[in-house]
């Protein structure tokens, strides 16, 4: 099974996701961005783009990297990935059920001044316009399509801890 933790920048997914793995028997995080640093560490370079989602092979070798790991190591794979483009996440899920793998997706969502507090003050990452700059498309994505398609769990006053605790305590249910 794979447990998709979706959300803009700032919701908590990278934390959460390493506090929901804990939670949960026979699982392990991966983090499908890795795919796209791997795709950008392609020399001469991919088509100039500002989201490596937007290549069209991110999405099907996220879909071929999960399916391989878990035929490998069986198991849950937590993946924090934020997703925004509802056609995109089409393809991902389609491609997932395609395999017979079984999809929970979350949205760890917080309001736009929290999502933007917590940006602004990020003392690991540092402040950050592009992690801001998804800040109206989230919003948008949240409004059209992406909370229908999901749980959401309204992290604006919650630890980490305590939204993985609601992630884990939904699996079970």
């Amino acid at each position: 099974m794979i447990v998709w933790l979706n959300g803009t920048h700032g919701a908590g997914k990278t934390t959460t996701s390493a506090l929901v793995q804990q939670l949960i028997p026979d699982s392990r995080v991966f983090d499908a961005e890795k795919v796209g640093e791997t795709l950008m560490d392609i020399t001469p370079g991919l088509p100039e783009t500002d989201n490596f989602q937007h290549w069209p092979p991110w999405r099907p070798l996220v879909v071929e990297t999960a399916r391989r790991v878990l035929d490998y190591a069986g198991g849950t794979l937590v993946m924090p990935m934020t997703v925004l483009v509802e056609k995109y996440w089409r393809e991902i899920s389609a491609g997932l059920a395609q395999h017979a793998i079984p999809v929970r997706h979350f949205v760890l969502h917080a309001d736009q001044d929290t999502l933007r507090g917590r940006i602004e003050g990020d003392t690991v990452m540092g402040p950050s316009a592009f992690r801001l700059a998804y800040l109206e498309p989230y919003a948008e994505a949240a409004r059209t399509w992406l909370h229908k398609e999901a749980e959401v769990i309204d992290t604006t006053h919650l630890t980490p801890p305590q939204a993985a605790q609601q992630v884990a305590a939904s699996l079970r249910s």
